[in-house]
């Protein structure tokens, strides 16, 4: 009898994690579905479908560049050997540290008409006004693609370069023998069968390149994400947002769809026992030095240019950006993440092991509940913990009411909604991290403990816990970083007097005045180097 109870409050607790987290999206989808709304007609009528092809040629535009990026660097750092090659494998990941508003403004200074390199060109060809030549606008839709591409492109070189790895060498090898050139078998062995990693990667790009508000926002480039924002603030239509977010949530939809369709019928029969340290191609000569020529001006456009204009700007505007509102927001910005990754990480252990103690029917269930909310864009993220965080405030209001009682707007108005926001979409990491943690430990521990005579409950203090450290302190990190920059959330939950250090640099970013949070601006981006070297030291030691 004492077996069953305590199975059955883990089993209560992970059910209850689940329905919680996941509730924000079925009252999305629930407001999205209500009556008409006017505001939503008339965008309909009007704009909305300029939206949504500006969504989709963005997606599609953030894709094939960032395939034309990353595909041929994952196929050198895994297949090739080439001066600067061990250097490359890491510091083509950096970029991920980058916010993409940032790296959009820091090339704007640089390309705009009083920027440093069109001053040069008038000075260099005797060029008196815009008349005289033409130069591109960045400020443009191909310009936001270049820049959100410049920050995502290393999700697909990981996926691929670690799926080119896993691949038997034996294949590649084989096509060498029938005469295939490196450049063929690139074509004909190394893509085809790394489809499903490639398309994996590229829906998560999709994701991703969906859920950017700041930069087409700064590029007024009109997307669903800034309809979802202008309807709120603009309309004042909550169901108009919702609906819209419908919309995006119906092309995540079909992206997630392509991506299982992509791997139907995919298996995989033979796998490296280990990954192979030496190279297939020694490049050399003109090959070799175009190699790391590519991989360094993919590197130097994408990551080195950006961080050197920060560093200059914080030096040159030091006085102006050191200063207590930079120690303010980094405070509530380390408070907030810090609580949401403690309560991230407590919820994902109890719910991981319930799944692994669990003896009945559909134990991932309440995990892959919990989890649906990282696939929400923080524009509809926001818009689906308001809905019921808003009613639920309300009903408390109505029984208060007789009692001459009110709460306000205390879930709502307060930072308590940034956090729940933030432990719904964030979840999701810190259950991924901790899940391929407890797979690692081996059930006879378990077995062993209930042999003594512990409880599930001991057992997990005792034996697991311990155990999980190293995989605890990653997800805290991951779901620590991503709050540090999480932007669109913040920007439309935030209460008043509030600033994190991400709304505090977009803020900057919006007045062209980047250089004064030049500081908030590398705070964000150095703190955003912990988990890649964190995972670059895994990936190492597998190697």
């Amino acid at each position: 009898m004492t077996y069953k109870f305590k199975l059955s409050k883990w089993q209560l607790f992970a059910w209850s994690t689940g329905l919680v987290l996941s509730a924000p999206l079925f009252f999305l989808l629930f407001e999205s579905l209500q009556g008409n709304s006017e505001v939503f007609t008339h965008l309909w009528d009007t704009v909305l479908w300029d939206y949504i092809s500006n969504t989709v040629l963005l997606i599609l535009g953030v894709c094939a560049l960032s395939s034309v990026i990353a595909l041929p660097l994952g196929w050198l750092t895994a297949y090739c050997n080439f001066p600067g090659k061990k250097h490359f494998e890491w510091a083509l990941m950096l970029p991920l540290a980058m916010p993409t508003y940032i790296i959009a403004y820091v090339y704007t200074d640089l390309l705009d008409y009083a920027g440093p390199v069109q001053i040069t060109l008038r000075e260099w060809f005797g060029w008196q006004s815009p008349s005289d030549y033409w130069f591109f606008d960045i400020r443009t839709l191909p310009g936001a693609i270049v820049m959100i591409a410049l920050v995502l492109y290393p999700y697909l070189f990981l996926i691929f370069k670690t799926a080119l790895r896993e691949q038997s060498f034996k294949l590649v090898q084989a096509s060498q023998l029938m005469g295939l050139s490196p450049t063929k078998s690139f074509f004909k062995v190394s893509l085809i069968l790394s489809r499903g990693s490639i398309v994996a990667a590229l829906a998560l790009i999709s994701m991703e390149t969906m859920a950017d508000f700041a930069t087409v926002s700064y590029f007024a480039v009109s997307t669903l994400t800034t309809a979802v924002y202008d309807t709120w603030f603009g309309y004042y239509s909550l169901t108009a947002a919702a609906k819209i977010s419908g919309v995006m949530l119906l092309l995540l939809f079909l992206a997630l769809m392509a991506e299982r369709f992509s791997r139907r019928n995919q298996a995989v029969f033979e796998r490296q026992s280990g990954v192979n340290s030496e190279a297939l191609y020694i490049l050399k000569g003109k090959s070799a030095w175009l190699a790391t020529a590519f991989c360094g001006t993919v590197l130097l456009v994408s990551f080195v240019i950006p961080i050197a204009v920060l560093l200059n700007y914080a030096i040159t505007y030091f006085e102006k950006a050191w200063s207590a509102e930079f120690f303010n927001y980094a405070w509530q910005s380390l408070k907030v993440a810090g609580v949401v990754s403690v309560i991230t990480i407590a919820l994902g252990v109890f719910v991981v092991f319930y799944q692994r103690i669990a003896t009945q029917s559909y134990p991932l269930v309440p995990g892959r509940l919990a989890s649906t909310g990282y696939a929400l864009p923080g524009t509809v993220l926001a818009i689906a913990v308001l809905l019921p965080l808003t009613l639920l405030e309300s009903s408390i209001n109505n029984v208060l009411e007789p009692y001459n009682l009110d709460i306000g707007l205390l879930l709502t108005g307060s930072v308590f909604t940034i956090v729940i926001a933030y432990v719904v979409r964030f979840y999701a990491i810190a259950h991924g991290a901790i899940e391929s943690s407890f797979v690692r430990i081996s059930p006879s521990l378990d077995m062993a403990s209930q042999s003594m005579g512990k409880s599930q409950g001991q057992t997990l203090r005792l034996v697991h816990l311990p155990l999980l450290r190293r995989g605890l302190l990653t997800a805290a990190l991951l779901v620590f970083i991503e709050c540090m920059k999480e932007l669109p959330a913040a920007l439309l939950l935030r209460p008043f007097n509030f600033e994190s250090l991400a709304t505090h640099v977009f803020q900057y970013v919006s007045d062209e005045q980047l250089e004064l949070a030049s500081i908030s601006a590398l705070s964000i981006v150095i703190v955003g180097f912990i988990p890649l070297y964190f995972i670059n030291r895994s990936m190492e030691q597998h190697t």
